[in-house]
């Protein structure tokens, strides 16, 4: 209002907001914050800073010299005093790790472990090894300063703990998915409720006492800011009634806008009226409403198509953001990544506060959404689910691929840069894996002769079941497969496919006995030829006999396996030996 009365210049900005920000800092501010005592490394960092910066936003900048100044160097220093190189003896570098794995008090007492350990040391070790690789390229510049990095990459592998995040968020969205459809009615149901109380308690008088939604409530006097205020008498609390319909509307807004179209949250804020564009399809000639995302994270722009309930949604935004004026006020947005002021534009997320319009800022929305997830009272095994933004663009990357859409497509709509992203918020459930399985089977069965799968007949079945059947007999069971002959001609006892059953070893010892009679009676009447018969049979039923009796009385010593050299274990010295 001073501005545009023209007491404050032209120059000053429109909001005092903006003065009470930092806003951005170049390189050497950030850096010089951390008060480095070596002027050689603090050189070296503003410069390493200032060469990583174009593919950074500021505050990932912010984020990693807070790292590599206060977290490596300057912990270094004070524990060190005097330490001027990179190259740290294993000593001083276990040292420092041993620091950092704690969260410190004043005192330098461990307080709790660090949750983000491994993550501080990757932008450590990321340190030393991009100087070491820009000093291929510019040795003058940075060969000075290469030194063995005190980080293993073994001390910063993540994969188990990626592992364990994924298995997480995948048993989060297996969870939420089926309940959307609940938080959605409880979503509508909270708008209109917190919409029709505010219209009852708008047309009550002050002082007066009003029913809405089964409370009964009291109107207070308005204040000076127009809003609408009541008192609930059970509790004796005056009741915002113009902030929570605000709130259940926006909740509403961005729980339909998310699950429609799966953006992240900084994309939904930076949407404007100008986001909207019209394509023709080349074929048809139709055209079709498409949704504008501002390049955000990967810095990629991409249109997403608006579908009829998407439609609905942004209608309703719009009506009320333009409350009755012919166009959306302009108003400047504050990118918290960049730290900078967005010039006015007529953003779609933004709401009137007090005597101005301001766009909706992150932490409100997630204000709304942890007010609509108490109100909702949506539970998963018996306890209240709370839910974030960043869960309607797993959900819906997970019903996307769910329902055919290919993920090279779905990685185009999500604005990810590989398809593996894309897989990683896709939550795989057991019954796709088992209708996939089934596909697979189908597919393969396809390819397959078809009189490999054609039906059976009586006959084959009566014979399948017959030979079944026909392998029980006195000493066991026989072994031998379906549609295969007799090689022994129902000589069971010859056969090495005869399993023999335990009870029936005094059977096999009767017949053994038996055989042993025989062949004396043939020796004595010099039947050659049926002595070697008997003599064969007496053989395999002795063979089987010890076989059963062993594996009855003593367990089978397997032994170690021994390792050869062609185990690939030896090295190259052993080999030459």
């Amino acid at each position: 209002m001073l501005k545009k009365a023209g007491v404050l210049p032209a120059t000053a900005p429109e909001r005092l907001r903006v003065l009470r920000l930092d806003g951005r800092r170049s390189v050497e501010q950030i850096v010089d914050g951390y008060r480095i005592q070596c002027q050689a490394v603090r050189d070296l960092l503003v410069e390493y800073l200032t060469e990583r910066s174009p593919d950074l936003d500021h505050t990932s900048l912010r984020s990693n010299a807070r790292n590599l100044c206060r977290l490596f160097w300057r912990d270094l220093e004070i524990h060190h005093p005097g330490i001027d190189s990179l190259r740290l003896t294993p000593e001083i570098a276990e040292a420092w790790k041993e620091r950092l794995a704690h969260i410190r008090d004043a005192d330098g007492r461990p307080v709790r472990p660090r949750v983000n350990y491994r993550s501080e040391l990757v932008y450590v070790r990321a340190f030393y090894e991009d100087i070491a690789r820009w000093a291929a390229d510019d040795p003058a510049r940075w060969a000075p300063w290469v030194a063995p990095c005190p980080i293993k990459a073994t001390e910063v592998t993540r994969k188990k703990v990626q592992s364990r995040v994924k298995a997480r968020m995948d048993q989060r969205t297996r969870t939420q998915l089926p309940l959307l459809p609940a938080l959605l009615r409880a979503v509508e149901q909270h708008r209109t409720d917190a919409a029709e109380c505010l219209n009852t308690a708008t047309s009550t008088t002050d002082g007066g006492q009003f029913t809405a939604n089964g409370q009964e409530l009291q109107r207070c006097r308005p204040g000076a800011s127009g809003r609408v205020y009541a008192i609930d008498p059970a509790t004796t609390k005056r009741r915002d009634l113009t902030h929570e319909e605000s709130a259940a509307f926006w909740s509403w807004a961005t729980v339909e806008m998310l699950r429609h179209t799966g953006i992240r949250i900084e994309e939904m804020l930076e949407l404007t009226h100008h986001s909207f564009v019209a394509y023709t399809l080349p074929t048809t000639g139709e055209v079709v409403p498409m949704l504008q995302v501002a390049p955000s994270k990967t810095d990629a722009e991409r249109l997403l198509l608006v579908s009829p309930e998407l439609g609905e949604v942004l209608t309703a935004i719009i009506f009320r953001v333009r409350a009755g004026k012919a166009s959306l006020p302009l108003v400047s947005a504050y990118d918290v990544f960049e730290q900078t002021w967005s010039p006015p534009m007529p953003y779609l997320f933004q709401r009137r506060f007090g005597t101005e319009d301001r766009p909706l800022t992150r932490s409100y929305i997630r204000e709304c959404l942890v007010a609509t997830s108490n109100a909702a009272q949506v539970t998963a095994g018996g306890r209240p689910l709370q839910w974030r933004p960043h869960d309607f663009r797993r959900i819906f990357v997970t019903d996307a691929i769910r329902s055919g859409l290919p993920p090279h497509i779905a990685a185009r709509v999500c604005g990810h840069t590989t398809v593996d992203t894309t897989m990683g918020y896709a939550a795989i459930y057991p019954e796709d894996v088992i209708a996939h399985h089934r596909a697979f089977i189908a597919r393969r069965r396809a390819e397959r002769p078809s009189e490999e799968y054609r039906e059976l007949t009586t006959q084959e079945w009566d014979e399948f079941l017959a030979h079944f059947e026909l392998r029980k007999v006195a000493l066991g069971t026989c072994g031998r497969d379906h549609g295969t002959p007799c090689a022994h001609e129902n000589a069971c006892v010859r056969c090495p496919l005869l399993r023999v059953d335990p009870a029936q070893i005094p059977r096999l010892e009767a017949i053994h006995a038996n055989l042993t009679d025989r062949l004396d009676e043939a020796k004595e009447q010099g039947w050659l030829g049926e002595v070697a018969a008997i003599e064969t049979t007496i053989a395999a039923a002795a063979q089987k006999l010890e076989a059963m009796r062993t594996a009855r009385e003593t367990p089978v010593h397997l032994g170690m396996p021994a390792v050869r050299l062609s185990a690939g274990r030896s090295n190259s010295r052993e080999r030459r030996r």
